[in-house]
């Protein structure tokens, strides 16, 4: 291949995501009832086919002509865009990705006839089956039988089996700054130290002085005196000498982090690389079995180490199988009850407090609590209760499903895993030092949450002192750390307890000896000068404030594996080594929650932890996300809401609100959103929150000082619910609306 080729596949490479990303997203628009630019999609199409001709790839450039082509007619109102014609466009959509895959591979992709075939058929007006179409092409699949175990993974690469990095050349000259500057500063650690000789040299001189003055005291108290002054200038230089060191010392360890966060970014690659292909995999796969499904996927753009990504390929794959297989719902069951006739699942990357979160959500029929239970019960994973017997709490049934082989498919087949379940994600999770989590999805459907650590081996911890040992917990999973007196403390059904206010609630919440947990033994709680500390850590909406003997510090660390045996095993994420070489053991504190709940979750009916015991039922306060770059704006906004009673959120950028809203930390009412905003404008808000089946219902209203006809008829095409305009501002009108829309 020329280099000239090679250029222009590149720059095909990137042309073609572009288009396709912009195609899907106004298809998604225009089948959600949110007025899609078809006009935009076809100019799209007309594109990629002119491009596709460029690089000579003619398999592509069919695919686009007919694509435009149904585009134009569309357009014209000779053909409509209902589901079954966008799940034609879509299977071309992916025809085209899995050929352009396949040549940036350097693979020989098979003709797209079957996806050509289906989009004629649709052109000519006769019945198109996509899922009879599609196969999913050779090697997108993970290749392993989820019957089996999977054989583990080499400890290194095989021969000749090399892997490469493309890295920036500003990346190549950042790190070879920052190793320049680490040099100088050893180098100025160095020169510190010059001075050490001559102080040696000093002191042998002061010695022979004093041992002259010792034989000649009969001669004057002159060679003392001098002998004094000396020994205080020598005293300067040794503090002098250490307060350089001490500098230098400082600099060379800021140097040496600069170089480390260097390097960690060349193994950085965007999520694209690894998941830009499993929205189509996922559509391929539903297809061949005959379902409709519609896949959104979500912030590929975002950096993660390749190592953690590769981890989680198959994982992630599982979970999505898994969505397709148990989410799955007649649709004449769904449009009876108000609903698209085809699922939805909607697969999201984010960053949080330096972790990799991974949701996968689907708007299908959600957890079964009462099969999960029977199959736990079946399993011996609990005990077979009586009639009067409240259920186990529902948190605690969702996570059994990640115990192995642990299954509630009712059939054995392709989509449903094999019976394998979701402990394989589970596994995977725990060796990246992280977490699963599955919970009811929000208003319907589940959701399941991974989260792992941006990069692979370190993590920042929270040191503390459980009797004789040091151990850690991710400072993720810690809300805050407590001082509890003791006088405080209230018993539920013969256990301690504390009342607490977080998240705005007032909670009750168990305290309970972490080494009591950790060695399954009765430990009484640490007791120092009347009060306990305590650290109060959080999975999902569950919290349990465990006990320690003392606070030590916050370290980012090296985490490396830690053999363990016993019941201690299951709490053990890994070792690390302290200053002194102390080693300690990080803890995982989702199975610190988890055992809690396994050994006394029966207490108050299952709600220990959970929401406040106690609070009489009101319809809690609405919650506003105010999203504007101006301080004094978002401070009067806020004042004004609260004063109302709402509760607010606030958010600097269009960014920074789609990341809270997508984080699920809170559930948001209504979104207040300035337009003109750094990184992501209102515009572009709204039209993400529109595109994003998990928030497209939550209200927008702009508030805004660009007043034009124009921006105006803008923001409401795109969905707003209300344009409000900063220079007649009326606090009761944003308020008589937002009112109106709650």
């Amino acid at each position: 291949m020329s280099d000239l080729h090679a250029q222009l596949l590149a720059a095909f490479d990137a042309e073609y995501r572009d288009h396709l990303a912009a195609i899907r997203r106004e298809l998604a628009r225009s089948e959600h009832g949110q007025g899609g630019d078809i006009r935009d999609a076809f100019r799209r199409a007309h594109s990629l086919k002119g491009a596709a001709r460029a690089v000579d790839l003619p398999a592509i450039e069919e695919l686009a002509h007919r694509l435009e082509t149904a585009f134009s007619r569309a357009l014209d109102g000779e053909m409509a865009l209902d589901r079954a014609g966008v799940s034609v466009i879509e299977l071309g959509l992916d025809a085209v990705e899995a050929f352009a895959s396949e040549v940036a591979a350097g693979g020989s992709p098979r003709y797209p006839d079957a996806a050509l075939a289906a989009l004629e058929d649709l052109l000519a007006g006769r019945a198109a089956s996509p899922a009879a179409a599609a196969s999913p092409p050779a090697g997108d699949e993970p290749e392993w039988d989820e019957a089996s175990p999977r054989p583990p993974a080499p400890e290194g690469p095989e021969p000749g089996n090399v892997e490469y990095l493309r890295v920036s050349a500003v990346q190549i000259d950042e790190l070879s700054d920052a190793m320049h500057r680490l040099s100088d500063r050893i180098r100025a650690g160095d020169k510190a130290l010059e001075a050490l000789p001559r102080i040696e040299a000093e002191i042998a001189g002061l010695r022979r002085d004093l041992a002259a003055n010792r034989g000649a005291r009969g001669r004057g108290p002159s060679g003392a005196g001098e002998a004094g002054r000396r020994v205080e200038a020598l005293s300067r230089s040794v503090l002098g000498v250490r307060t350089l060191h001490g500098n230098a010392a400082v600099a060379v360890d800021q140097q040496a982090r600069r170089v480390r966060d260097r390097i960690d970014q060349l193994s950085l690659v965007t999520v694209d690389t690894i998941f830009g292909g499993f929205g189509r995999i996922l559509r391929d796969l539903a297809r061949s079995e005959g379902r409709d499904v519609d896949v959104q996927v979500s912030g590929l753009d975002l950096q993660a180490d390749r190592r953690v990504l590769q981890a989680l390929k198959d994982p992630v794959m599982h979970v999505l199988r898994n969505a397709l297989s148990h989410g799955a719902e007649a649709a004449q069951d769904r449009v009876a009850a108000g609903r698209p006739a085809h699922l939805s699942v909607t697969l999201a990357f984010r960053s949080q407090a330096g972790r990799l979160i991974v949701t996968v959500r689907d708007d299908g029929r959600g957890p079964d609590l009462r099969r999960i239970e029977e199959v736990a019960i079946e399993r011996g994973l609990l005990p077979r209760r009586a009639a009067d017997q409240p259920a186990p709490p529902a948190d605690h049934l969702l996570s059994l499903v990640f115990e192995p082989q642990f299954s509630t498919a009712p059939q054995v087949d392709r989509i449903a895993g094999r019976g394998m379940g979701l402990s394989v994600v589970a596994e995977a999770a725990r060796r990246l030092h992280g977490h699963v989590m599955l919970r009811p999805g929000r208003p319907r459907g589940a959701e399941v949450t991974i989260s792992a650590p941006l990069l692979a081996t370190r993590q920042t911890l929270l040191l503390a002192r459980v009797g004789a040992r040091d151990v850690g917990l991710p400072t993720h999973a810690v809300e805050t750390l407590l001082r509890l007196p003791v006088a405080s403390l209230q018993s539920v059904e013969g256990r301690p307890a504390a009342r607490i206010r977080t998240g705005g609630q007032d909670i009750t919440v168990p305290v309970v000896a972490l080494s009591a947990l950790i060695d399954a033994a009765e430990t009484p709680l640490p007791v120092e000068a009347g009060h306990i500390k305590a650290i109060l850590l959080r999975r999902g909406e569950r919290r349990c404030a465990v006990a320690v003997d003392m606070f030590l510090d916050v370290q980012t660390v090296v985490v490396g594996a830690a053999p363990m045996q016993g019941r201690d095993a299951s709490f053990v994420s890994g070792a690390v080594l302290l200053d002194g070489d102390r080693p300690a053991l990080a803890l995982d504190p989702e199975a610190i929650v988890d055992q809690w709940l396994r050994d006394q979750a029966s207490v108050s009916g299952g709600r220990f932890g959970l929401a406040d015991l106690h609070a009489p039922a009101e319809r809690a306060p609405a919650t506003i996300l105010v999203v504007d770059d101006s301080i004094t704006t978002r401070t009067l906004e806020k004042s004004i809401l609260e004063a109302q009673g709402y509760r607010v959120l606030l958010s600097v950028d269009g960014l920074d609100a789609l990341s809270r809203l997508r984080s699920g930390e809170a559930l948001v009412d209504l979104v207040v959103a300035d337009v003109e905003m750094p990184r992501m404008d209102g515009f572009g808000l709204l039209q993400a929150i529109r595109n994003d089946p998990g928030l497209a219902d939550v209200p927008v209203i702009l508030m805004t000082s660009r007043a034009s006809q124009e921006d105006v008829r803008k923001g409401l095409e795109l969905g707003a619910r209300a344009y409000i305009t900063k220079q007649n501002f009326d606090q009761r009108e944003l308020l008589a609306t937002i009112g109106q829309l709650l």
